[in-house]
């Protein structure tokens, strides 16, 4: 209140009190200008100035040459009195009143734009923008006003002196990615491809030289080589890397205004938005067109995977941190609001329940983990998921109606089936890469023996892998308990955070199909490197903003997994495509040789693994064949799926000594099912007949391939298959041969024209 009337005392009420000013030089702008508020009848708190008439032409030509938003201002409106025409008069009457706008505005014929209806007064068309599609909804404009008591001064009243759009983004200048301007018609193209090549290069941190060369190299491929073309690629690049050096994910200092501005400026980027209201939860569904590429071609007839941990602890510890404030006297909060901002309150309890990050993953030619679709939200309810999901297929069968998936891959337990077998109308299967990861990391923090560790995991493996037994799991995770009664520290934890919630697990591992350890690997690694990119801004670690996510996502993570996938398809970076290659440990294992795996008869529940880099190094593998086999290596210590595991695992597949891995035995359960079903439901017996077949002749021609030297070997013995063959000359209706009159001297041999007009009844006989 106390601020309020100190600005209040600091408005000017009489254009009497304002100086006269004149900046010297050939033109001028506002930044030269000292601006004062003024408030009247017709004014509420305007930034106004008074300058010399004179020097009109001086301000315009200086507003006009702003080096950050370059443009020309052309009148809007015009007004006009004769000297003499008013008795009274106050000080701020006009003689000459005209309203200038920002050429760049004020119309929008930008994607998304609106164009102003018919005007019903006269424009000046010859200070517009170059070109129609130039305008872009600017917002800056000011107003002059020849002041009728004192002709010879002028007026300046400034509304909006930013070179914004309705949003609040800049929409035209160097400091805009979008911006259009005269000069576009010499200047190289570059396309979508080059532009995001370049945004990719800059993000992960390339040197500018290296990054112009193959900004060059792209351009080179639309047109010639020369110093033009050069200096035009430097400048972009120069311009681009300004751009993404001053941007920011605060559009707003409200979390959720920022988030809405976001929305409206990536309308293309955006497959589902609802605002969180007393009734509807927040959720914002984000994909690229990228993304929505990757994800018809990687997953039409292939496997998609939920990943939906990330977030989830921290979202836990801001919430207790909620419940703690609702816990804290009003005058606790009270000089929180007053030292930190009412806002900052608001965006603080705002991001609290939104922050949970949901993605859904494609597998590409190598089964890396791709992102095809970002969901924030905190709602896991059946609708709230459904309306997600249809908006989502909705959006790739607006496209290609013909695509579907094969399976569905869940990591969490608690997620909704339903939805997913309603919209996907496909399998689902489960995946234990989030369980295995949590309790290794717990064990290897709780426990400070190396052997108990060891012990403790290939335990809790063992119970795991016994759940299809007759014998209840929960007995022997009691005899694990008094086994292992001196360590307090795991023990607590384990009781209080998985006990509770074990028995919702064991339901979906036994009664869903298990995936892979090849598609957990991949799940982990696209996990390891969201929270290297989540993770890596030290000072946004205490409060996660909703936009400060957003960001992450579409600008850091997005770039690098296109640059990824560029270059293993291109070739382009070799350094790039060869870190891509490595980046899950399942390609990492298929680089070991088999030579450097050693098997002990007297040590069957161990094996070692050569080291690549030091031969004399060996890594002992413990429990191997398992989903819960632990190395010594320092990477599977840190509670990651390891290489030297995975290599030993895909050894222990072939070997009749080891037992089968958890997927393989789920996925013989499945089978088992199918097959007994009851005698007398005949048509669930046939349909189950015909699923079992298929799906073993299909696991035949898969190992078959795997096995063989080329795929040559395996299609010489599949059965020819023959298809009708459908010509250009496909059969039609003949039209019977109609003879020509006899007095005809021609003969018509051609195909005769169909008559369209209407036989009239008196024509046929009878």
């Amino acid at each position: 209140m106390g601020q309020r009337m100190e600005e209040e005392d600091n408005v000017v009420r009489s254009l009497k009190d304002l100086p006269v000013q004149n900046p010297p030089g050939e033109k001028f702008s506002a930044a030269d200008l000292t601006w004062l508020k003024y408030a009247s009848s017709e004014h509420r708190w305007d930034d106004v100035a008074i300058i010399r008439y004179d020097r009109l032409e001086a301000f315009l030509s200086g507003e006009s040459s702003n080096p950050e938003c370059p443009t020309r201002f052309h009148i809007e409106r015009s007004r006009k009195r004769e000297e003499g025409s008013l008795r009274e008069y106050r000080s701020d009457d006009y003689l000459f009143h005209r309203i200038y706008w920002c050429s760049f505005g004020p119309e929008n014929y930008g994607e998304g734009g609106t164009i102003l209806p018919s005007r019903k007064f006269r424009l000046n068309t010859r200070n517009r923008a170059a070109r129609p599609q130039s305008m872009r909804g600017c917002t800056c404009h000011f107003s002059i006003k020849q002041l009728y008591a004192r002709p010879a001064l002028l007026l300046v009243i400034y509304h909006e002196r930013r070179h914004v759009n309705k949003s609040g983004f800049i929409c035209h200048g160097p400091l805009d990615k979008d911006a259009i301007g005269p000069g576009a018609r010499r200047l190289p193209y570059v396309g979508s491809e080059i532009q995001q090549q370049t945004m990719s290069l800059i993000y992960l941190g390339v040197p500018e030289e290296s990054i112009l060369q193959a900004h060059i190299e792209g351009i080179q491929r639309y047109c010639s080589s020369d110093a033009r073309v050069d200096s035009h690629a430097s400048q972009y690049v120069q311009k681009l890397g300004l751009i993404i050096k001053r941007s920011t994910h605060e559009l707003d200092l409200d979390d959720q205004a920022s988030i809405r501005m976001w929305v409206d400026r990536n309308k293309k980027s955006v497959f589902f938005y609802q605002d969180s209201t007393d009734t509807d939860a927040f959720i914002l569904g984000i994909q690229t067109e990228w993304q929505c590429q990757q994800m018809m071609r990687f997953g039409h007839q292939s496997l998609l995977a939920s990943h939906s941990s990330f977030g989830v602890s921290k979202l836990k510890v801001l919430q207790q941190g909620k419940l703690l404030l609702h816990n804290l006297s009003y005058d606790v909060i009270d000089f929180f609001i007053r030292w930190f901002g009412i806002r900052l309150f608001r965006l603080t309890v705002y991001s609290l329940l939104q922050y949970p990050l949901h993605t859904l993953l494609a597998f590409d030619l190598m089964q890396h983990a791709l992102p095809i679709a970002w969901i924030i939200t905190r709602s896991v309810t059946k609708k709230d998921t459904l309306k997600w999901m249809r908006a989502l297929t909705d959006r790739i069968h607006s496209i290609d109606s013909t695509w579907r998936i094969s399976g569905f891959i869940i990591d969490d337990p608690a997620s909704e089936l339903d939805p997913i077998r309603d919209v996907f109308a496909c399998p689902v299967l489960f995946s234990l890469w989030h369980i295995r990861r949590t309790w290794l990391k717990n064990i290897m923090k709780k426990c400070s023996n190396i052997e108990v560790q060891r012990e403790i995991f290939i335990q809790l493996g063992k119970i795991v892998y016994g759940i299809w037994n007759e014998k209840n799991p929960m007995n022997a995770l009691e005899l694990l308990f008094q086994d292992f009664v001196d360590q307090t520290a795991f023990m607590k934890y384990f009781k209080s955070f998985w006990v509770p919630k074990l028995e919702m697990w064991i339901d979906s591992i036994r009664n869903l199909p298990l995936a892979s350890q090849e598609s957990c690997g991949a799940i982990e690694a696209y996990h390891l490197k969201l929270k290297a990119k989540a993770y890596d801004d030290v000072l946004l670690d205490g409060l996660q903003r909703v936009d400060w996510l957003v960001h992450k996502l579409t600008k850091e993570l997005h770039s690098s997994y296109w640059i990824n996938l560029f270059a293993d398809e291109s070739g382009s970076f070799p350094e790039v495509k060869a870190e891509y290659i490595a980046s899950t440990s399942w390609q990492r294992a298929l680089q070991i040789p088999d030579e450097a795996v050693h098997f002990d008869n007297n040590e069957p529940h161990s094996a070692k693994v050569a080291s690549q880099k030091d031969p004399s190094q060996m890594w002992t593998v413990w429990n191997p064949g398992s989903e819960f086999s632990l190395c010594d290596c320092s990477w599977s210590m840190q509670g990651n799926l390891c290489k030297h595991a995975l290599k030993v695992n895909m050894m222990c597949g072939a070997r009749k000594d080891f037992q089968p891995s958890l997927s393989l035995q789920s996925f013989q359960r499945v089978l088992l099912g199918l097959w007994q079903k009851p005698m007398d439901d005949s048509y669930s017996l046939d349909l189950s007949v015909a699923l079992v077949t298929q799906m073993q002749e299909r696991i035949q021609h898969v190992a078959e391939l795997a096995t063989s030297n080329g795929i040559a070997q395996v299609a010489e013995k599949l059965p020819i298959q023959w298809t009708r063959r459908r010509g250009r000359t496909a059969a039609k209706r003949t039209s019977p041969i109609v003879l020509p009159h006899s007095n005809s001297s021609l003969q018509r041999d051609s195909k005769p024209t169909k008559n369209r007009k209407r036989k009239r009844l008196s024509t046929f006989s009878g």
